[in-house]
């Protein structure tokens, strides 16, 4: 039976060795693509689930529960292990973000955007690996973050190896790369639909009818792999008596799902506030950047003392928002703290992904509205719980910008279908008012500060993947622009660098009134510029135009 066995095995990795010989050779074809995808999508499903099953093993070493037992659990352990855990972890963290990433930077969803947009479907992966690392020990340490960032950044080094493997073009790269995400977040959560439309709608940011298919695939395989670990169980369980009691009630949603906004903007703004305070502390005393996740570890740490349930992605407090077992000083109190706790978590560039806070304060605001609402108007009121749910998807549908994913995640993470219209009203309102105070999402935001412009959509950014020496007339071809006019208007200062891209150049036609911006190279202080040739206007508009045409093509096959 052994030696059948290795037979097999053998024979197998025989089989896939030349399918993929084959298809650096030629490109894959239909039937090729999702054997690759169904290959992708199990092995993101397993490495999902790997980190979920590690962070779990550390939390029940470091402090005796895992994350839906930990809160409570925190309460009862020793001052000098809640405090000075999280400390030895950003320690941990911050050394080895110094040693394999180039800025000291954690890799997540928002890098996966990126790398979708502008990188034919390929994110870093020596710094997607030590980045997976970090957050593996910030949330074994006491970190207040998700899960999810780390998880679908990894599955996206995966795809990344396999297109350099099977050398894919940007098409195939991107559909690789939506496959890995779905599959990671399928697995993460046990939500095979929610993860397919997650990658569509956040990653890819297109519904292209050519990528569905494959991504269905890598999403299913994705589940199966969890379902087969933890079987096919509901992350949260609710209430049964949660259903909405009249459609008199839905007003009161719509109130929710704008208070939801408010406070997705707040937790936005209070990440981007605290990296902010961070950078000007660092830069002000000087301290070595390794210091800096350890410095975060002991403001949390410190916040664990009093208020444990910051600890880790937050489920424990989740599930007992989702059962109205909190009461109302406990909801608004808890929410707070987690949104403090978060933004100290990323400020300090610990690590984690924000989509599973985001459900515990939303979960504590629909709570604590619920309490309020069914306290004023009993009579036409269901049960605070099901404001609590449609909290949940409410903040997180406006955090991440995804709307019909996060919906469908919340469905699929209580197994509650039936009180769609409430969550569905909750959140259209929260994400409709959020996006008109950030660049559509969290991550877009983040894109952003980066000067990175990926929010406004193709026509914006494609601008930044030409560079001026692709498309520019070299100086000895026949239609060249003459020698002596370019040189004239460098002698004036109007010239274009050749290393420089077409989103540089292109404000320069309109600024000057020109047909042509000369090309050179700027050389070093006292030596004369060399001239490569120019840049036409026409040129590089028809360049701009093919790349929409390409970018468009793709979107709506």
């Amino acid at each position: 039976m052994t030696e059948l066995l290795q037979t097999y095995l053998r024979s197998l990795q025989t089989g896939v060795g030349d399918v993929l010989r084959l298809i650096r050779r030629r490109g894959p074809d239909q039937a090729g693509f999702w054997f690759i995808a169904l290959l992708v999508g199990i092995a993101s499903g397993l490495v999902a689930l790997g980190f979920r099953l590690a962070i779990s093993w550390l939390q029940n070493t470091f402090y005796g529960a895992d994350d839906f037992l930990l809160a409570s659990r925190a309460e009862m352990l020793p001052v000098w292990l809640v405090l000075g855990l999280p400390i030895l972890g950003g320690l941990a963290v911050g050394l080895i973000l110094t040693r394999y990433t180039p800025d000291g930077r954690v890799r997540s969803v928002a890098d996966v955007i990126e790398g979708a947009a502008l990188n034919a479907g390929r994110v870093e992966k020596r710094a997607g690996l030590a980045s997976a690392l970090a957050s593996l020990i910030t949330l074994s340490t006491g970190g207040s973050s998700g899960r999810e960032g780390p998880v679908v950044h990894l599955a996206a080094v995966i795809s990344s190896w396999v297109s350099d493997r099977i050398r894919a073009n940007g098409i195939t790269g991107r559909d690789l790369l939506g496959c890995a995400v779905a599959a990671a977040v399928s697995a993460s959560f046990n939500a095979p639909i929610a993860g397919a439309l997650f990658a569509l709608e956040v990653i890819l940011r297109h519904f292209a009818i050519h990528a569905f298919a494959p991504i269905v695939i890598a999403s299913v395989a994705g589940t199966l792999v969890s379902r087969l670990a933890f079987g096919n169980v509901t992350e949260f369980t609710l209430p049964e008596e949660g259903m909405l009691r009249f459609y008199a009630e839905l007003p009161a949603f719509l109130l929710l799902g704008l208070i939801c906004g408010v406070v997705a903007i707040t937790l936005i703004k209070s990440i981007f506030i605290a990296d902010e305070m961070a950078d000007r502390f660092f830069r002000e005393t000087r301290l070595p950047a390794w210091s800096r996740p350890a410095i975060a570890g002991l403001v949390l740490g410190s916040l664990a003392l009093e208020f444990p349930h910051i600890i880790g992605v937050g489920y424990e407090t989740t599930s007992r928002a989702l059962t109205g077992s909190l009461i109302f000083h406990e909801a608004v109190v808890f929410a707070v703290l987690k949104v403090i706790a978060l933004a100290v978590t990323m400020g300090g560039r610990m690590g984690g992904g924000v989509f599973s806070p985001s459900l515990m304060v939303g979960a504590l605001t629909g709570l604590a509205f619920g309490y309020v609402a069914t306290g004023l108007f009993p009579d036409v009121s269901g049960a605070e719980t099901l404001y609590a749910l449609a909290g949940m998807g409410a903040v997180a549908a406006a955090v991440l910008g995804a709307p019909i994913s996060t919906t469908l995640i919340v469905f699929e993470l209580t197994g509650d279908w039936q009180t769609g219209l409430a969550v569905m009203v909750a959140v259209s309102m929260s994400t409709a008012l959020t996006s008109k105070f950030i660049d559509h999402s969290f991550f877009l935001s983040l894109l952003e500060r980066r000067n990175v412009h990926l929010a406004a959509g193709p026509h914006a950014y494609l601008l930044t993947l030409q560079k001026v020496a692709e498309v520019m007339r070299d100086k000895t071809a026949e239609n060249a622009a003459p020698e002596d006019a370019c040189w004239d208007m460098v002698s004036n200062g109007i010239y274009i660098d050749g290393n420089a891209t077409l989103e540089a150049a292109m404000p320069l036609f309109d600024a000057h009134n020109m047909d042509f911006v000369p090309v050179v190279t700027v050389a070093g202080e006292g030596e004369p510029a060399e001239l490569w040739g120019a840049l036409f206007q026409v040129d590089a508009l028809k360049a701009f135009n093919k790349a929409l045409a390409e970018t468009a093509e793709e979107e709506h096959s």
